[in-house]
C-alpha cells in the first residue's frame, strides 16, 4: 500500500497511467462496455465505479490542456435519453483536482468505439450507469 494514493487504483493501473505519455487516451469503460473486442490492452476494475477511478486517478494525472476536448463521453444513441447525473457525479469527482475543469464533450457511440481502438489501454469498471463510458487524454505534468 503506498501513502497517498486511492485504493482503487490497482498496480496495473498506476503502471498503465506512468508508462502514458502526452495526448495518449484512457478509457474508463462501463460494465457494458465491449472493451475486450475493441483493445487488446484491457485492465480490469470490476466492482467500481467511474467516479471514484476519477478521483484517484486525477491527483496524479494531468488531463491535456493543449487539446479542445480532453474530456470526451458517448452520446446517446437516437432514442435514447442521458442521465445528467452521471455526468454530474464524474464533474463532482473531477473538480477538486482539476478546479478549472473542462467540459465534456460528447460524441456518437461508433466515433468512441473508433476511438478507444486507438486509446493507449481500456479500464472494464464495475460502473453501471447507462453511457457511463469516458475518455481521459493525458497532459504534460507541469513541474
Amino acid at each position: 500500500m503506498l501513502k497517498g494514493i486511492s485504493p482503487y487504483l490497482s498496480p496495473e493501473l498506476l503502471a498503465t497511467l506512468c508508462r502514458m505519455g502526452h495526448g495518449d487516451e484512457l478509457i474508463l469503460a462501463d460494465a457494458h462496455y465491449p472493451g475486450h473486442s475493441i483493445h487488446s490492452n484491457v485492465l480490469r476494475a470490476d466492482g467500481i465505479g467511474i467516479a471514484p477511478l476519477l478521483d484517484g486517478i486525477l491527483p496524479l494525472f494531468e488531463l491535456d490542456a493543449y487539446v479542445p476536448d480532453p474530456l470526451v463521453m458517448m452520446a446517446a444513441v437516437e432514442g435514447d435519453e442521458l442521465d445528467p447525473l452521471v455526468e454530474e457525479r464524474y464533474c463532482d469527482a473531477m473538480r477538486p483536482h482539476v478546479p478549472e475543469l473542462p467540459a465534456i464533450r460528447r460524441i456518437d457511440r461508433f466515433e468512441f468505439y473508433d476511438r478507444s481502438r486507438t486509446a493507449f489501454a481500456v479500464v472494464m469498471t464495475g460502473e453501471t450507469a447507462k453511457y457511463g463510458n469516458i475518455l481521459l487524454k493525458k497532459g504534460v505534468t507541469p513541474v
